[in-house]
């Protein structure tokens, strides 16, 4: 009862705490959700314990840090997901896309989605290989980037993608997964320089195709196989999912500041 209370003390301060307490009741944080204070919402949203029903009602929040928040909240459900799935901000859609929770009917919507920044996402943090395939046959080349970076891939995923026309893919998947022998044969006389060059400078080349690359006829990549040294920063690691966080500089701490 005393935080119910203090839910509506007027000071934000006061309010935010109460926001941000794990045993704050769902009447507590009920009325907190439309603060006028968008700091105190995003303390809801990233609360635990927040209801779904308050969740639901925060994802459709005007403020996009606030709708971001609760794509970072493990309270969330699949109802929660649905909502955010058919959501018109790409990027709360693309934070979905990164969740290893995603239930497979919501992925296949992603799988078409609008933005090839959210496909992207999706194939780069999926774990279901048959979304994989789907995102294979992509025709943005940016979304079989995301696939070729997926450490989840199959062997026969990753042969597909060292066969794809587009150079930036190739240069993607050899510097991000490891390939049968077959794959690095082929491309280690891979017509394009700049895959040859990602393989001489990757971290999970095997040190016999490194060796093959030190005769390349480019100069360049023969020098760079040579001057490799593993541990030197050349992996090109798949990012973590993106929590989002509001920056501190400059925050604006009412709500007359959202930003839609």
């Amino acid at each position: 009862m005393t935080l119910i209370d203090l839910a509506s003390d007027p000071s934000e301060v006061v309010r935010k705490a109460v926001a941000a307490r794990a045993d704050a009741p769902a009447q507590a944080l009920r009325p907190l959700t439309r603060d006028h204070d968008r700091q105190v919402r995003e303390a809801v949203a990233r609360n635990p314990s927040t209801s779904i029903a308050n969740l639901l009602r925060l994802v459709k929040d005007a403020d996009r840090w606030i709708r971001w928040a609760v794509a970072s909240n493990p309270a969330c459900d699949e109802s929660v997901r649905r909502a955010m799935v058919e959501a018109s901000d790409k990027e709360l859609r693309g934070l979905l896309a990164e969740s290893r929770e995603l239930e497979p009917e919501l992925a296949a919507k992603l799988i078409d989605d609008v933005s090839p920044e959210v496909r992207e996402r999706l194939a780069t943090h999926t774990h279901d290989p048959n979304v994989i395939n789907a995102l294979l046959a992509d025709r943005t080349a940016r979304v079989r980037k995301g696939a070729a970076r997926n450490p989840r891939t199959t062997a026969a995923q990753r042969s597909a993608l060292a066969a794809d026309p587009v150079v930036d893919v190739r240069a993607a998947l050899v510097r991000s997964v490891e390939l049968d022998e077959a794959d690095l044969e082929r491309l280690v006389d891979d017509r394009s320089v700049q895959v040859r060059l990602a393989m001489a400078t990757s971290e999970v080349v095997p040190p016999h195709i490194r060796q093959q690359l030190t005769r390349d006829p480019d100069e360049m990549v023969a020098s760079a196989a040579r001057d490799f040294r593993p541990g030197s920063g050349n992996a090109s690691a798949v990012r973590a999912p993106r929590i989002a966080h509001r920056p501190s500089a400059g925050a604006g701490r009412s709500g007359r500041d959202t930003a839609r």
